[in-house]
């Protein structure tokens, strides 16, 4: 009770009351009345003996022994796919055995770089989970199962990528579907963690959390965006393999790979005399994207009663082969290829460029079945330097492993309106894979392999077969090297018929009129002998 003074007495100051009218203080047990909260009161629960922080370094996930398996799991998972990533890039450059594909190779090493950066981003933010991550590895998983469908249910496809392609593609899938368990696991066990040890599950985030979580999402989202263009790539791949070759692939080098020719016309002329077939030999680009119009206008003119043709490696509809591939291979799967066919000739050797190596090799291990060569502003032994330089191989390489983001085919086909056609063999075949596979094993060997072999192939040449020369009328005047390469190079038999400069000729010479008359007018003269 209040004293006189306006204070409690000492038992109410102590906390306790006196007992009125001979109660008790035992039935002092009424319930009390709530007092409304006001600025004094307390916002969080009072704190509880041997509770933490949860600012606490203890209070993490890692304390079960669930996650840390998954850590450790994560953790394998990249070193075996770097050790894969490791022999899929040496595989570019030295095809191990059992693992050529008949494709370019480069599809089967940016997933697996794809990969590598999933898990590493894993790695790097596995103890800051958030749910835009997990919904971010189930998009991508979805839309690498896309590709995984694809590759499998095409045909074409299935081939090319062989199964180091299907595995690659496959391991990517299943390591974005254990990204989104391993990030939804640690979630939980974040949650669970704060809970016994702080008492409440924590919903805020600190401002070094927040930022993992955003720099993992884009992360993520970038990879996503990735996959789409993966996908859109595989679309456009789909769509040529339904495009069939003119001719006949045949197996060669022990069924690793197949060879496109093509053949048309006759044996025989129009008296009944049999004749030689032109084998011609394209240059930088495909053979029916270019040179082709030379061979149909010579046949319809009958300057020629027949003419093959077939596509190197990696080129237009023939598959690629394993590396290192040389010259020199490359004339031993065409001679495999032409005998399968039934092609046993004579031949008029007819090559643009660097075709022109080819044929060089070619006619000094077939003697007997060339009756002529016809070169077309050809590249010399000596200049092979500049097709082999390092700068243009670490190029080529860059632009085959981006190369299946199709940044180019995808934008072309879009707004520009390319067909299956031109990535085929027309103007955008350059942007695939394959050729630039085939380019890039081209000068990785050019100036070692390729020139010891065509140099070989100049002292092995039989001195009597006619030689024909035709060159660039530009390229002669702005190249002086190359003008002295290219009188040198009609010396490489003792029978040279002819050399003809076409003026304002580029080096396809046949896309200039007087070029292709030029070219027509020699045919028919090592033709009729």
């Amino acid at each position: 009770m209040v004293s006189l003074w306006g204070k409690k007495d000492d038992d109410e100051s102590n906390g306790r009351t006196t007992p009125q009218n001979g109660a008790s203080s035992g039935s002092n047990n009424l319930p009390r009345r709530s007092v409304g909260a006001d600025e004094r009161s307390r916002l969080l629960p009072p704190p509880h003996e041997g509770y933490l922080s949860p600012d606490d370094p203890a209070v993490s996930p890692y304390n079960l022994w669930s996650v840390r398996f998954l850590r450790y799991f994560t953790v394998l998972f990249a070193v075996v796919n770097f050790l894969w990533w490791t022999l899929l890039l040496v595989s570019i450059f030295v095809s191990p055995p059992g693992m050529h594909s008949r494709g370019s190779g480069f599809f089967d090493f940016f997933y697996t770089t794809m990969t590598m950066g999933l898990v590493l981003t894993v790695l790097l933010f596995f103890s800051t989970p958030s749910e835009a991550a997990q919904i971010t590895c189930l998009v991508l998983a979805v839309i690498l199962l896309v590709d995984v469908i694809i590759i499998v249910v095409v045909p074409k496809l299935r081939l090319e990528e062989g199964w180091v392609g299907i595995v690659s593609v496959t391991w990517t899938l299943l390591i974005s579907i254990w990204t989104a368990f391993t990030d939804r696991i640690v979630t939980w066990g974040k949650h669970e963690e704060e809970e016994r040890l702080t008492g409440r599950m924590e919903t805020r985030r600190t401002l070094k959390e927040w930022v993992s979580v955003l720099t993992s999402t884009i992360v993520l989202v970038m990879l996503v965006i990735v996959a789409i263009l993966l996908s859109a790539t595989l679309v456009l791949r789909a769509r040529d393999a339904s495009l069939a070759p003119p001719g006949k692939r045949y197996f060669v080098d022990g069924d690793k790979y197949q060879i496109h020719i093509f053949c048309e016309g006759n044996t025989t002329d129009s008296k009944g005399r049999n004749v030689p077939t032109v084998l011609f030999e394209a240059g930088d680009g495909p053979f029916a994207g270019g040179m082709i119009q030379v061979a149909e206008s010579s046949l319809a003119n009958q300057s020629i009663s027949r003419y093959c043709y077939s596509d190197r490696p990696g080129i237009a509809w023939s598959d690629n082969a394993p590396s290192p591939f040389s010259a020199g291979m490359a004339a031993d799967a065409l001679s495999e290829a032409l005998a399968q066919a039934g092609e046993e000739g004579p031949f008029i050797l007819a090559s643009a460029g660097v075709g022109c190596i080819y044929s060089r090799v070619f006619s000094s291990r077939h003697g007997r079945d060339v009756k002529g060569l016809l070169l077309i502003d050809p590249l010399h032994e000596d200049l092979l330097y500049r097709l082999g330089s390092p700068s243009s191989g670490l190029l080529l390489w860059a632009w085959g492993v981006i190369s299946p983001l199709g940044l180019d085919s995808t934008f072309s086909a879009i707004f520009r309106g390319r067909s299956r056609e031109d990535r085929v063999y027309g103007r955008s075949a350059y942007q695939g894979g394959k050729f630039i596979k085939a380019k890039l094993q081209e000068s990785l060997v050019a100036n070692s392999l390729t020139k010891n072999e065509v140099s070989s192939a100049r002292n092995i040449q039989k001195g009597k077969t006619p030689l024909a020369v035709i060159s660039s009328g530009i390229n002669v005047r702005k190249d002086s090297e190359w003008e002295r390469k290219q009188r040198d190079l009609t010396h490489i038999t003792d029978n040279l018929k002819s050399w003809d400069i076409v003026n304002k000729a580029p080096s396809e010479v046949w896309k200039t009129f007087d070029g292709r008359e030029m070219i027509e007018k020699r045919l028919k003269e090592l033709v009729q002998g």
